[in-house]
């Protein structure tokens, strides 16, 4: 198998329709890629299943307290550099950055209202919120395939329930017009799910 930077063998489970270069930039770190459907087929279990058979530490996307404390860092970079906001915008998809980017409000600027921004196709999140338990729905087709997930983790949830105002979403075209806007206006190129945020704090109606 092919090895990463710290030479540990790495393999990547990737929804089949995941952008081609993002799998090519996958696999140019050093990792293998393991392929799935996720209308069909349940990440989770192909990942402890090859975890098991490989003797490899299984590392969730989003659903670990490392992660979401990893994660949670990004707003504490930005905080600690702008610390009087009013209102931070986190994209969301199974919920690691927003839970940790909560926590880091939370501690560093509790006045700072936190709005997670999801793909209006796939607003799990958003109906969880408002039901008050994780909701499950099928895969969504969306731009912003990085957040195309199917529920919260169920670590973030609690944290997501008790730092977050509220969860708005934005559809395929708002993210487009986001896009555009960065690489016109701000001279940078910036992936679907990485315009939500903006896009919701543009579009979002709060």
């Amino acid at each position: 198998e092919s090895r990463a930077a710290h030479d540990m063998p790495a393999l990547i489970v990737m929804p089949e329709d995941a952008a081609a270069s993002k799998m090519a930039a996958t696999r140019e770190y050093g990792a293998q890629v393991v392929t799935y459907n996720p209308r069909t087929e349940d990440r989770l279990a192909i990942s402890r299943k090859l975890a098991l058979e490989r003797g490899m530490t299984l590392v969730p996307p989003s659903d670990h307290a490392d992660v979401i404390a990893g994660q949670g860092t990004v707003a504490k970079e930005l905080l600690e550099q702008v610390p009087n906001l009013d209102y931070l915008f986190v994209c969301l998809g199974g919920g690691g950055l927003l839970s940790g980017s909560a926590l880091s409000a939370f501690a560093l600027s509790p006045r700072c209202l936190v709005y997670g921004v999801e793909p209006e196709a796939g607003n799990d999140g958003q109906q969880s919120l408002r039901k008050g338990e994780i909701v499950r729905i099928p895969a969504p087709k969306t731009l912003a395939d990085g957040a195309a997930t199917t529920h919260l983790g169920k670590l973030n949830f609690p944290i997501i329930q008790q730092g977050v105002e509220e969860i708005v979403t934005v559809s395929d075209l708002q993210l487009m017009q986001t896009m555009r806007f960065f690489a016109e206006r701000m001279k940078i190129v910036v992936e679907p799910t990485g315009a939500l945020a903006f896009a919701g704090a543009c579009n979002g109606g709060i």
